[in-house]
């Protein structure tokens, strides 16, 4: 890995964890860039940068993927944009805490896709668990932990 800084991608638009990820960007001073397709009413500082792509489905998706490096880590529930992160040599990461590999990628890409065409046949109603507490306090515990591997990788 090259001394190139730690930045972070986050993928902005249904992001429920996006104050936690800036206040861990702060303390390790990492760049963090909020990628959306629309303007973000939100307070931030220096090494913070809102990206507002066109309207495209996956607009703010290829942003990324096209600007993430070995270096950075990606926050996003998006399983097939984590894939491309991890792709690129990125650490990948989703609102829940869950650290996306190269072991389970596969897995999950295959859930997502199950769980995509329960929806289009009317098996599932698709509804998604309520995010709490529990998992904010997981997401901040894993984006430390990827935030002081991809450091100790330097």
């Amino acid at each position: 890995m090259t001394a190139q800084k730690i930045r972070l991608f986050i993928d902005a638009d249904a992001c429920p964890v996006k104050e936690e990820a800036l206040k861990v960007a702060y303390r390790h001073e990492l760049a963090a860039y909020l990628v959306s397709n629309q303007w973000m009413r939100m307070e931030v500082g220096p090494l913070v940068q809102k990206i507002v792509v066109s309207d495209g489905a996956d607009a703010a998706d290829d942003w990324i993927a096209e600007h993430i490096t070995n270096n950075d880590i990606a926050i996003t529930a998006d399983i097939p944009l984590a894939k491309r992160c991890l792709d690129a040599g990125a650490a990948a990461l989703g609102p829940t805490g869950r650290a996306f590999s190269e072991e389970n990628i596969g897995m999950a890409v295959a859930m997502r896709d199950l769980k995509a065409h329960m929806r289009e046949t009317g098996e599932s109603k698709g509804y998604n668990p309520t995010f709490s507490k529990a998992d904010r306090s997981r997401f901040l515990e894993a984006l430390e932990k990827a935030v002081r591997e991809k450091l100790k990788a330097r």
